[in-house]
This record gives structure tokens, sequence and C-alpha cells, in this order.
């Protein structure tokens, strides 16, 4: 005769237990986010009016209601690059490699989400960038986009930029022109143009550096002779036969041996032999 094995039974509170902990846990992972450095967040209310432009949380551990969403974003400085076809003022195409650093407001950052959506770069900066370009890109000639004019392009590009997105929580900080790209012909011809302006500027300048020189040497020459004329001037016979006897006094105190035939010399000035 067969034996019967015992039936194992769950009690039925255990397996209630069970299922209050999955609901409690899907629960909590659903009313719990971890915002990271760098990134703010906005509340989703599903069940109410959209997103929540009220507050923005910060970095950390926050608490929400389940069936709500937390829409995360960076807040912090953040920069896109660009290529942008636009035309000079005399109608040259040009393209103008630029970056643009940016972030968002971060009290507004639920204001900037509902009216912009999410991707709110390419439906708001981009083409800000775009107009901002082409406005002012199109006022220079390519030579003055080629060289001098770089930085004061860049600072009128961030005055539009600022002026296009003005009250619409998004902050513009920089703009840099990292390239200007120019058709090969146009790009050699200003090249060949600025080449020769700076030999002209060196040729000019060695020019200018010669004619001081000669003028420093005129002056320096002119100098001279008019004090060769005062000396000349000034040295009497008198005076020069009074120096050569003083010369002639000193010379004869030296323990040297020697023979001073006084007033045999020209113009009656000492002769000195040499020792004896």
């Amino acid at each position: 005769m067969a034996t019967r094995q015992p039936e194992l039974s769950f009690p039925k509170g255990g397996v209630l237990f069970i299922i209050i902990a999955v609901i409690a846990v899907i629960i909590f992972s659903k009313s719990t986010v971890t915002i990271g450095p760098g990134e703010g967040g906005v509340i989703f209310e599903t069940l109410g009016d959209g997103i929540d432009t009220e507050k923005t949380y910060g970095e950390g551990f926050h608490l929400m209601l389940p069936w709500n969403k937390m829409i995360i974003r960076k807040v912090r400085q953040q920069s896109i690059s660009d290529e942008m076809n636009v035309l000079s003022v005399n109608g040259l195409e040009v393209k103008v490699n630029g970056t643009i650093w940016y972030e968002p407001e971060f009290s507004n950052l639920g204001s900037l989400i509902k009216t912009k959506g999410e991707d709110y770069e390419r439906e708001l900066l981009d083409p800000a960038i775009n107009a901002a370009a082409r406005s002012v890109v199109g006022r220079y000639t390519p030579e003055q986009l080629y060289s001098s004019k770089r930085d004061v392009i860049e600072q009128e590009i961030l005055d539009e930029v600022k002026n296009i997105l003005e009250g619409q929580f998004l902050i513009v900080k920089r703009v840099l022109v990292e390239d200007v790209k120019l058709p090969t012909t146009i790009r050699t011809a200003i090249e060949t143009k600025l080449k020769q302006e700076q030999e002209s500027l060196e040729y000019e300048f060695r020019l200018a550096k010669a004619k001081k020189e000669a003028e420093r040497q005129k002056i320096d020459a002119e100098g001279k002779a008019i004090a060769n004329k005062i000396l000349s001037a000034s040295l009497t016979e008198k005076i020069l036969q009074e120096k050569g006897i003083d010369a002639t006094l000193e010379l004869s105190k030296s323990s040297n041996s020697k023979v001073i035939v006084i007033g045999s010399g020209k113009d009656g000035l000492p002769i000195i032999l040499g020792n004896q």
C-alpha cells in the first residue's frame, strides 16, 4: 500500500504579505528619484495640469507621488557647436564654425520645458544662433571676416542671441567663432593681399629707420664740427706756447735722463731729446 506524502501548505497571510511588499516596493520606486550633479528636475503631474512651473528640484534624493514623473535636465553651463552657411555683405557664401555656451535659468526650468519642450536647444537655441549669425556676418566683407573683425563679430552675435532669447528662460554666456571658411580662390587672394600689405609696412619701417639714422649721424657730425670750430677759435698761439711749456716742465721732473733745448723748437717751444 502506497504511503501518502504530506502536502505543504503556505499560510494565506504570508501570500498577502508578499503581495503587499511587492506593491510597496513598486510604489516606493515610483515615488523616489535622485537628481545628479549639475542637474535640475521638474515634476510632471500626470493627474494634474502637467508640468509644475512653481518649483525646480536640485541635486539629491527627492520624494514625489508615484503617478507623477520627474523630468531631469542639465542646468550647469553647456556648449554646442555648429557650422553655418551665411552670406557676407557682398553676397559671398561663407561657412562659419562657432561654439556657444549657455545654461537654462534654474528657477524657470519648468516654464522653459512647458513652453519649449524638453528638446529646447533644438527648438529655441539653434534658430536663435543661426538668425544672429546671418544678421551679423551679413554686415561684413570676406576680408573683415577672415582677419581683424573676429572679436567684434563674436560680441555682436552674442548681443543678437541675447536679444532674441530675452525672456525665454535661457541664458547665453559666450560665443566663440572658431573658423571662417571662404572659397579657396577668395582665401588665397586675401592672404596674398595681407602678405603684400605686411611687406609694404616692413619696407616703410626700414626706410623710416634709415632716415632717422641718417638724421642722427648728420646731427652728430654737425655737433662735432661746431665743437672743433669753437676749440680752434679758443686755441691761440700764446695759449699753445704756454701749454707746451707746462708740458715741458712736467716732463723735466721725470726721473728719466733727457736733454731739453730751450727755444729751439718750432714757434720757440723746447725740443726734448730722448734718454741719453
